[in-house]
């Protein structure tokens, strides 16, 4: 009996090693979100919202401990949120550092909106962040002296290494590298090349790990780009474009989720240390209603949302009521609302028109006030529009020259790509002739034109102002008239339809 026992014990000690072994493969998981601007979920709360994020963030970790979280850039700006005060000050996304910290993000890139913030506003939500930042091409410039940047835990690397476990033993170095589109200049922000900077961050980084990934924030022809530059790269998590892709380049691929986290892209890699081998499974997770919040994450958003509908109702009483349905996204994303005329855009105008009961000749809006860079699709609620126009503005009636008005519509058309450039209503240019209300625009003549009262102030085009001798006249809305707060005016027309 002795023996026989003493069999079985031998056995089971051979079976315990054998299942322990080490067997030099190994499984872990990244979760991607990028270009996300609002913590709470967007179109009447069907889709996104970062509480939802962090429960598929917990199912994937007891799915797997070895999962990371991961932004790819874009998420302190531009946001409604944002453009608050709270305490006193801005808020500047100080709300996104507070609902990503609560989430435990592992890693973040840097985003072209990012450098929307002043440096100091900047250095104050680096500094509140308690994740991991990483760029390759981009550098703090003080003073004409550039250096990375830092924060208080420590400086932003130009790459970042991660090691795995697994229950066997198999451990590996996982290191990524990131780039970051030069879109966005600023006096205190130097930017490097992007391709010879991602380069030479891989050549830097591949004989210190086992594997290499991308966590990018540039365009997907770029992100194409250092693909096949460095095919070695099995994956790279961009963002940037707002609508999600999984593109295949030679034997890797690029994947972009869509914008404000509507989805999220769960990748499930294996890996070989024998073979050098590497899987990447990809799957789109749609956050929707059917995902239930993250309790405690949930209590950070809820906390912030109560100081923005506090501040709405200021101006509006159902912040959240659903005023109109988008059957065709409404394109507010600054490429194109900064350079071509979009329905988004006209239908802004078309509401600063409405608020004075359609008796003007035209309207104009500079692209740069609408600052919600996404596109706004299905239940829109008064939210969403005071995430268009987060810093509202009187709409003002104006009477001025036809002269003027020419030289206005030009400037215009020649800012394409930057806030200047003008969205509009009842004016279009055909055989190089601006139009208004189809006819030509007569030099002499004067016409009624509902501007926002940003345009007003000489800041977008220079020659624009009261002072200017062709401005015969401005109306000042008063706090009863649609026409007081631009938001306010969209919301009513919307109503109309």
């Amino acid at each position: 009996m002795k023996s026989i026992k003493s069999i079985l014990y031998f056995l089971s000690i051979i079976l315990f090693l054998s299942c322990s072994k080490e067997d030099g493969k190994i499984d872990f998981t990244f979760l991607q979100v990028n270009d996300v601007y609002e913590i709470a979920p967007i179109q009447g709360g069907e889709f996104g919202g970062m509480a939802r994020v962090e429960t598929v963030h917990q199912q994937l970790l007891k799915e797997n401990k070895n999962t990371m979280l991961v932004m790819a850039g874009d998420f302190l700006n531009p946001s409604l949120l944002g453009t608050i005060k709270y305490n006193g000050e801005r808020v500047r996304g100080k709300q996104m550092i507070e609902t990503m910290n609560a989430m435990n993000f592992d890693l973040v890139a840097f985003g072209n909106h990012e450098f929307d913030l002043s440096a100091n506003d900047l250095q104050k939500r680096m500094d509140e962040s308690n994740f991991n930042w990483i760029t390759g091409n981009v550098l703090e410039n003080k003073d004409g002296k550039t250096a990375p940047f830092t924060n208080k835990h420590n400086r932003v690397n130009e790459t970042f290494i991660k090691e795995f476990t697994d229950a066997d033993g198999t451990t590996i170095k996982v290191g990524f590298i990131s780039v970051c589109v030069p879109s966005n200049p600023r006096s205190f922000v130097t930017y490097k090349d992007v391709f010879e900077e991602a380069e030479r961050s891989y050549n830097d980084l591949k004989d210190k790990v086992d594997v290499v990934f991308g966590l990018t924030h540039v365009t997907i022809a770029e992100d194409t780009k250092i693909a096949k530059l460095l095919p070695n790269i099995p994956l790279i998590m961009g963002g940037h474009e707002h609508t999600n892709m999984l593109v295949s380049v030679g034997n890797s691929f690029v994947a972009k989720a869509d914008a404000n986290a509507k989805t999220a892209y769960i990748h499930r890699i294996s890996f070989d240390t024998k073979t050098k081998k590497v899987t990447v499974q990809s799957e789109l997770k749609e956050i929707n209603s059917s995902i239930v919040a993250d309790k405690r994450v949930g209590e950070v958003v809820n906390k912030w949302e109560t100081i923005l509908n506090n501040k709405i109702k200021e101006t509006i009483k159902n912040p959240t009521e659903v005023i109109f349905n988008a059957e065709t996204p409404l394109d507010g994303r600054d490429k194109s609302i900064r350079s071509v005329q979009t329905n988004l855009g006209e239908l802004i105008t078309k509401s600063m028109s409405f608020s004075f009961d359609d008796n003007v000749d035209c309207a104009l809006v500079n692209g740069g006030s609408i600052r919600i860079d996404d596109e706004l699709d299905g239940n829109i609620t008064a939210v969403d529009i005071f995430r268009v126009l987060p810093y509202g503005g009187a709409v003002l009636k104006v009477k001025i020259k036809g002269s003027l008005l020419l030289r206005v519509l030009e400037y215009g058309e020649k800012a394409a790509g930057t806030g200047a450039y003008l969205q509009r209503y009842n004016v279009e240019k055909i055989n190089n002739k601006w139009l208004v209300k189809s006819k030509a625009i007569n030099p002499n003549k004067t016409y009624t034109v509902a501007f926002s009262d940003y345009l007003l102030k000489g800041f977008d085009i220079p020659f624009l102002s009261e002072k200017n001798k062709e401005v015969l006249s401005i109306y000042q809305p008063i706090v009863t008239d649609i026409s007081f707060d631009i938001r306010n005016a969209v919301i009513l027309y919307l109503k109309s339809l």
